[in-house]
């Protein structure tokens, strides 16, 4: 029977990984490494500002051990959504970075970089010719959602992937991705199943998070057969159970069923999880149905200000009692206070831990016991000295307000930090989150192979 064995290292490359589970997966004898670097999960601030979200040096040491072992057994690395989020900066960001380990180690290889960034005038000629359709409950694309994007990028699948190594590439570095592309791009190209390759890719792209203790800083190797896969982690301390895979199978999905995906559709209806061994769980019946039209998800990020935060404590049950209404009076004088700057160039937020912090207006749980508060004061404005004026105005106002029953006039709130206001910079909002449909599944993501040769460094 045949068989394909994916090693994904990471959840997210720059997570980390122990290298004695690495090392358990490079005696395995995988036939691919492959690991997805990025995620839409920290919010629309990376993509916009064109920055990663993990740390450089960490980012160098994955890497650094997982092209060496891809190197030394001969088989591809695949990357998928470099940088975090995958748009043009990310890409150069984590090219270096393997120029860096190419230099350093001497390694020689054909790398593919593939590029996702979408031009602004691809998007509104697709817009114009009615190409582009919003997801559910989002709202339709308009002009200056695109034009008010500083990065717009497109979720490859995995023809781009099979391209590149079809090109010859032995590394390949692709901008934003389709979780599962790396990893099911190869079996594909081989001729395995789609439904189950994208399957297991869904699973692999977070590692051992399927496993029970799930990590997503360990490692998982799976193994695709022609009509199933097993999953098997490679730490000692984890098994893989029906329960926690079948859990993970749940895992960002709108319906439990079935899984969108670039041009296709994964249907679980028939799936089925049987526990193979105690730490390995067999999986079948996941198959893939072609999409009608070919569409490509679209993601971009738009400036919406500047922002500056201060975080406080409050522990004096009186206080606790009507913070609500201390906030809305609170409002009401930063309002009155700046009664000449226009409502619409400034926001200020409220979060309250201990409270409703987390779930805000929809948290269930409407009488509170707290016997303290964490408190963090936001201000987002059209420039960051009118964030800082509103957010230090608003904490000043809330320090010293006057409410009923209060009896110390010292202060209400406890600052851990001076100075107390933090100024974080650009603020920015996802701005699209739409499909756009292709006849070309690679037509987006162009490709460039080059080569890397030993002690010569970049060529």
């Amino acid at each position: 029977m045949r068989e394909i064995r994916i090693l994904s290292p990471t959840a997210i490359l720059g997570y980390g990984f122990p290298e004695e589970s690495f090392r358990e997966g490079l005696k395995r004898r995988p036939d691919v490494i492959a690991v997805d670097a990025g995620s839409t999960d920290p919010g629309p601030y990376y993509l916009g500002a064109g920055v990663s979200f993990t740390d450089r040096e960490a980012v160098l040491r994955d890497l650094r051990l997982i092209i060496r072992a891809g190197r030394e057994l001969n088989i591809p690395v695949l990357i998928g959504s470099a940088g975090g989020s995958g748009a043009e900066p990310h890409l150069m960001w984590n090219l270096d970075i393997i120029r860096e380990i190419a230099e350093k180690e001497n390694l020689s290889f054909k790398l593919a970089v593939i590029h996702a960034e979408i031009h602004k005038q691809i998007v509104l000629d697709a817009l114009n010719s009615d190409r582009t359709r919003e997801l559910p409950c989002g709202l339709p694309l308009c002009r200056e959602d695109v034009t008010g994007s500083t990065h717009i990028v497109g979720q490859m699948g995995t023809e781009p992937f099979i391209k590149a190594l079809e090109m010859g590439a032995d590394v390949v570095l692709a901008g934003r991705a389709y979780d599962p592309a790396v990893f099911a791009a190869v079996p594909i190209m081989m001729g395995f199943d789609a439904g189950l390759a994208l399957h297991m890719g869904k699973i692999l792209e977070c590692a051992a998070i399927a496993a029970t203790p799930g990590s997503g800083s360990d490692c998982m190797i799976g193994y695709l057969h022609e009509d199933c896969f097993l999953l098997e982690p490679l730490n000692t301390v984890r098994s893989c159970t029906v329960t926690s895979v079948a859990a993970h199978t749940l895992y960002e999905k709108s319906n439990p069923y079935l899984l969108p995906g670039p041009g296709t559709l994964i249907d679980l209806r028939n799936t089925v999880f049987s526990q193979y061994n105690p730490t390995m769980v067999r999986v079948s019946g996941s198959r893939m149905i072609p999409a009608p039209v070919y569409t490509i998800k679209l993601e971009g990020a738009q400036k919406a200000g500047y922002r500056t935060v201060s975080i406080a404590g409050a522990r004096d049950p009186v206080f606790i009692n009507q913070v609500e209404n201390i906030i809305e009076g609170v409002r009401a004088r930063v309002k009155d206070n700046f009664a000449g700057i226009p409502a619409e160039r400034y926001r200020l937020l409220f979060h309250i831990y201990g409270k409703n912090g987390v779930m805000e207006e929809l948290e269930p749980q409407k009488n509170i016991t707290s016997h303290e508060l964490g408190i963090i004061i936001e201000a987002v404005a059209d420039s960051q000295e009118l964030a800082n004026t509103v957010c230090s105005f608003a904490r000043s106002t809330m320090l010293h307000y006057g409410y009923r029953g209060r009896i110390s006039t010292a202060g209400n709130l406890a600052f851990p930090y001076s100075p107390s206001d933090f100024k974080a910079g650009e603020v920015y909002r996802f701005s699209l989150n739409h499909l756009i449909t292709v006849e070309d599944p690679c037509s987006l993501f162009p490709i460039e192979l080059t080569d890397i040769k030993e002690g010569q460094g970049w060529k």
